[in-house]
C-alpha cells in the first residue's frame, strides 16, 4: 500500500480551514491539525479565541485527525503588533495580514511540517498553487469574490513546493454547503475582516497604545482648519470622522515633520499615476521594465501598470494611493510579487 502523504494545516475553528482539513483528509492525506494562539491586548484575539480553539479541536476529533495547540503570542508582538504601532507612528497606514502571513502563520507551519516529519502546509485561504518545473506559482482563488492572493504576495518564493491550498479552486458557498453536509461543528461560523488584535475600535486601540500628538489641519493653501489629534488616527483619501466645518474634506498629505494633515476638497487632487514601493518581494524571476496588471488595496481594481524596480507607473491614474499599504502584481492569474508602498 502506498503511504499518504502528510500534510499540516491551520486550524482556526473558521469554516474554510476545517473545510480544507476535510477535503485533505477526503484525498487521502495524513492530516495533522495546528491551532495558533496569537497575542491579544485586553479581549480575545479573533483569530484566536477560546471558542475557536474549542471549535478547532472538535474539528480534529470529527476527523479523527492530530491536533495541537502553538502559542506565538510572544511572536505576534514582536512581529506584527510592535511594528505595526511603529508604521503608523511614521505616518503609515500598515497591512499587518502580509507581515502576520510570512512571520508568523507560515513561518510556524512550516517549523510544524519540520517537527512532524510532514510533505506539505496547508491553510484555508482562498488561492492556488501551479505546479511547476523550476518554480512553483502562485494563483488567484477561483473565487473571485473571496480571492486571498493579495495577502499572500509576501510568502516566500521557495516554499510555494510545500503549500496546499484545498480551497482554491470552490466557491465560497459550495465550502459553506460541503460543512453543512459534512454535519462540521464551524458551518455557520461567522467571519470577520477587522484586524484580528484590535478588540474594539481602532481609534480606542491607538488612544491606549500610542497616544495623542496634536497637531494642525490645513487645506492645501496652508490655511489652518483645524486639528488632529495625530496623523496615525487617519489615512489617505479618509473623509468621515475629520471634524471640519464646510468640506467634505479629504485627507491629501501627512506632513510628518511638521505634524500637520493637510486636506482638499478635490477629490482630484488625490489621484497619483506613480507608485513608489520597498520591502519588495518576487514569486518569479523578472526583469524590468514588466508589464503587469496592479492593485493597491484588497477591494481595488486591478490596473495596468507598467513595473519598474521601485516604481509602478499606471496608464490610468489611481485615487489615494496610501503609504504602508500593499501593491501586489499580477499578470494574469499568476502572483508575480509585490511591495509596501512609500
Amino acid at each position: 500500500m502506498k503511504k499518504s502523504k502528510k500534510v499540516v494545516i491551520g486550524l482556526s475553528g473558521g469554516v474554510d480551514s476545517s473545510v480544507a482539513a476535510f477535503l485533505l483528509k477526503r484525498k487521502g492525506f495524513s492530516v495533522t491539525g495546528v491551532f495558533m494562539r496569537f497575542w491579544s491586548e485586553k479581549e480575545e484575539n479573533r483569530c484566536c479565541s477560546s471558542k475557536g480553539e474549542e471549535r478547532a479541536r472538535k474539528i480534529a476529533e470529527r476527523l479523527d485527525i492530530p491536533f495541537y495547540v502553538v502559542n506565538l503570542s510572544d511572536r505576534f508582538k514582536k512581529r506584527v503588533v510592535d511594528p505595526f504601532l511603529t508604521d503608523l507612528k511614521k505616518g503609515d497606514t500598515p497591512n499587518p495580514c502580509t507581515i502576520c502571513n510570512r512571520e508568523v502563520k507560515f513561518k510556524s507551519l512550516f517549523e510544524s511540517l519540520i517537527t512532524c516529519g510532514a510533505d506539505y502546509v496547508a491553510t484555508g485561504h482562498y488561492a492556488r498553487i501551479k505546479e511547476e518545473a523550476a518554480n512553483n506559482k502562485l494563483l488567484k482563488g477561483k473565487d473571485k469574490r473571496k480571492d486571498q492572493s493579495y495577502f499572500l504576495w509576501n510568502l516566500k518564493r521557495e516554499w510555494l513546493s510545500k503549500i496546499l491550498f484545498p480551497l482554491g479552486e470552490n466557491e465560497k458557498e459550495k465550502v459553506r454547503e460541503i460543512a453543512k453536509k459534512e454535519n462540521l461543528p464551524t458551518a455557520n461560523t461567522e467571519e470577520s475582516q477587522e484586524i484580528c488584535f484590535v478588540s474594539d475600535k481602532m481609534n480606542s486601540f491607538l488612544e491606549r497604545n500610542i497616544g495623542r500628538s496634536p497637531g494642525e489641519i490645513t487645506d492645501v493653501a496652508g490655511n489652518i482648519l483645524g486639528e488632529h489629534k495625530g496623523l496615525f488616527y487617519h489615512t489617505i483619501g479618509q473623509r468621515k470622522g475629520l471634524n471640519l466645518p464646510g468640506g467634505p474634506y479629504y485627507v491629501l498629505e501627512k506632513e510628518r515633520d511638521k505634524n500637520r494633515l493637510i486636506v482638499t476638497e478635490s477629490k482630484k487632487d488625490l489621484l497619483k499615476r506613480e507608485v513608489s514601493f520597498k520591502k519588495e518581494n518576487f514569486l518569479q524571476d523578472v526583469s524590468f521594465p514588466l508589464k503587469v496588471r496592479a492593485k493597491i488595496r484588497y477591494n481595488g481594481k486591478e490596473s495596468s501598470a507598467l513595473l519598474k524596480e521601485n516604481k509602478a507607473v499606471f496608464s490610468s491614474p489611481l485615487e489615494a494611493v496610501t503609504p504602508g499599504q500593499s501593491i501586489v502584481f499580477y499578470r494574469g492569474e499568476e502572483v508575480v510579487g509585490g511591495g509596501v508602498i512609500e
